[in-house]
């Protein structure tokens, strides 16, 4: 028999949600149609839509692309690293010892985001660690920006489909042995189908935070340009503009939502 918790319990989470958080979006959306007064600064509340044409000229759709290109560089990188390590971890570990693994795995997260955004800019600068190990380095720019956020958002991949490979039967797999499929045929027709609403709740996770991402941009990045750095930009100088594209990161995560939607992503959440 299931238990529902009383109404008076849900009312208070309910209204921080709605009020903290889509109100705020309400906010961000309905700021973008407003106009900046040129010689005061301030805000104009009069209906325009000269912020989203703004937003659709060349080089804002080119920074828009850019952004999406890196969220989606990240999240394959990180699929690629978490599957085998994640693998390793359920199907290799002993039992007793995954707790200590997953506990590994978690470490990165307990340090400073600056401390390991600033780790990255020492490795990858000239004559940084990379130079000095390996006699070349990508510099500041789009390669470090991938690098750096995937090693920021690893941890986020590596445990939901750590979780979904620990919840696969090992009578799956034995089944597929001893009809005689090969390691590739098991891995491809057993393994991949039960973990890829797994690994699609890890791309929610790596794909939002590299499409918002400005600070590790600004650290390793160099000169280039993503949505959050040119949202930042636009602060202070221009608000209704800077919430027009702060608009647009909203958007894309809600299509990319709505199409993971389909694969289970959000029910491994």
């Amino acid at each position: 028999m299931r238990h529902r918790l009383p109404a008076g319990l849900l009312a208070a989470p309910l209204a921080w949600l709605g009020v903290a958080y889509l109100g705020a979006l309400a906010m961000i959306f309905a700021t973008a149609f407003f106009t900046t007064d040129s010689f005061t600064g301030q805000v104009v509340r009069t209906f325009s839509l000269d912020n989203y044409r703004q937003v659709l000229t060349p080089t804002y759709l080119t920074i828009i692309g850019r952004t999406i290109l890196v969220a989606a560089l990240v999240t394959v990188l990180c699929i690629l690293l978490a599957v085998p390590f994640a693998w390793f971890m359920a199907r290799v570990v002993p039992a007793r010892w995954r707790g200590v693994a997953v506990a590994l795995v978690l470490v990165p997260l307990w340090a400073s985001y600056l401390v390991k955004a600033y780790a990255w800019r020492a490795m990858v600068q000239p004559s940084g660690v990379l130079d000095s190990a390996f006699g070349t380095t990508p510099g500041y720019g789009l390669a470090a920006v991938v690098l750096t956020l995937t090693y920021l958002w690893l941890p986020y991949m590596v445990l939901p489909v750590y979780a979904g490979l620990d919840r696969l039967p090992e009578s799956h797999l034995e089944a597929s042995a001893d009809l005689g499929a090969s390691g590739w045929t098991t891995f491809r027709r057993v393994v991949l189908p039960a973990v890829k609403p797994s690994v699609a709740a890890g791309t929610v996770f790596t794909f939002s935070l590299s499409l918002g991402d400005y600070i590790a941009v600004s650290i390793v990045g160099g000169k280039l340009q993503m949505l959050g750095t040119a949202v930042l930009q636009n602060n202070t100088l221009d608000l209704p503009f800077a919430a027009a594209l702060g608009s647009v990161s909203v958007l894309v995560m809600v299509v990319y939502l709505l199409a993971v939607r389909r694969a289970g992503a959000l029910d491994n959440l």
